[in-house]
């Protein structure tokens, strides 16, 4: 059971975000994101979104860096990994008229 975060290099709301996660349960995501001090609005589905300047307190709390594919790589293979609501298959045949 390991916490991963990638660098933060997302731009929003005038700072730039990390992406926190575990690559084992999200009850573990969420313990050590209390630890870490986030707020529930952090958490995005599957990671929390943690801001630049707490990114320094998330690997000293024992989160190991990853870059940022490698996010989606451990979500996946951990059966964690959600897909952001409102994005269809481009493949997908559309439906109605």
């Amino acid at each position: 059971m390991t916490l991963y975060i990638d660098p933060p290099h997302w731009p929003g709301h005038g700072r730039f975000w990390s992406h926190l996660i575990s690559d084992a349960s999200l009850d573990e995501l969420h313990a050590f994101a209390g630890r870490l001090g986030l707020p529930e609005r952090a958490f995005d589905g599957d990671h929390y979104d943690v801001a630049s300047a707490s990114y320094a307190d998330a690997v000293a709390l024992g989160a190991v860096e990853v870059g940022s594919k490698d996010v989606v790589r451990l979500l996946t293979a951990a059966g964690l990994r959600r897909r952001k609501r409102g994005r269809r298959n481009p493949a997908a045949p559309r439906q109605g008229g």
